[in-house]
């Protein structure tokens, strides 16, 4: 890759080498939620935060305000204005339907430096076709009465293959293929940080490339849908999900060969089955540190 973005450059000459060393890394979890519209679930969205620099991943509804949240709580990494890397792994909506919000929101709120986004082919077209659709706005912000900081509305975005896309002081992060139906690109991604390896599946079907990823990480973070509410579904839903999603019994084997220290479970269609029931589907086949992701949870 010709370059990662001038913006690497930047944190690698504001960062220390001695501040790597002693990184602290956060998982907040900003969204756990699905498609479907649970008010106590925002969209798929997780934070890996190190030394109080924020790397998100997707950008489900409602990102922004749950970022807003997790500092409240005490997170200083997810204040809204320091929202300046984003990756996704592919570009269904309920994975980018916040990416105008992560877009603008932060800008308005004094973010002083150009946002990043990374993602799979098609990523560039989206982000280009939202920043044309909002010309209007950045004209007036940034040239009307409004007190602006326009370095906070440049975006540099590019579209990656699987390897290295991302590198600062703090982590490296690689993109890996994974299957997710009838999608060309479906990435998940591996932060490798000085005290820890964090992996995040985005939406995918079963996938080996997930067990060489973690291959023993510190946490992994899986999408799941429950077995027992899979049984009651229409054939045509039974189809579809089969394709796209990991079922709590396939997950399992997953994380049998995967060895993650922690399984966080997020993205969790339970149609009607209850997490205590998940959880026991997983059990059956996997005896290691399970965890039902919620909203504002950090690991």
């Amino acid at each position: 890759m010709k370059k990662l973005f001038a913006g690497c450059l930047l944190a690698l000459l504001v960062a220390t080498a001695s501040s790597a060393q002693q990184s602290k890394t956060q998982v907040v979890m900003l969204g756990t939620g699905t498609p479907n519209a649970d008010p106590d679930k925002s969209g798929p969205a997780v934070a890996v935060v190190i030394n109080d620099v924020s790397y998100v991943v997707d950008a489900g509804p409602g990102v922004v305000r749950r970022a807003a949240a997790a500092a409240r709580n005490g997170v200083k990494g997810s204040s809204v204005e320091k929202l300046r890397r984003l990756f996704l792994t592919h570009l269904h909506s309920d994975h980018t339907v916040g990416l105008p919000d992560f877009i603008f929101t932060p800008a308005v709120l004094e973010r002083d430096a150009p946002l990043e986004i990374y993602g799979p082919p098609g990523t560039k077209r989206m982000t280009d076709l939202i920043l044309k659709a909002f010309s209007e706005d950045i004209n007036l912000r940034l040239k009307g009465l409004e007190p602006a900081k326009p370095r906070g509305y440049d975006v540099w975005t590019q579209d990656v293959k699987p390897g290295v896309i991302y590198k600062d002081a703090n982590v490296t992060v690689k993109a890996f293929a994974v299957n997710h139906g009838s999608w060309k690109h479906a990435y998940g991604y591996r932060f490798e940080s000085a005290d820890r390896v964090i992996v995040i599946s985005g939406d995918c079907a079963p996938s080996e490339s997930i067990i060489e990823a973690c291959n023993g990480c510190d946490v992994l973070v899986h999408e799941v849908y429950s077995t027992t509410g899979f049984a009651r579904r229409p054939p045509e839903w039974q189809r579809y999900h089969s394709n796209f999603h990991t079922s709590s019994k396939e997950l399992a084997e997953i994380a049998a060969k995967a060895k993650p220290k922690l399984l966080v479970l997020y993205h969790q269609l339970l149609w009607g089955a209850t997490k205590e029931q998940l959880l026991e589907e997983i059990g059956k086949g996997y005896s290691g540190k399970v965890a039902f992701g919620n909203d504002l949870d950090v690991y």
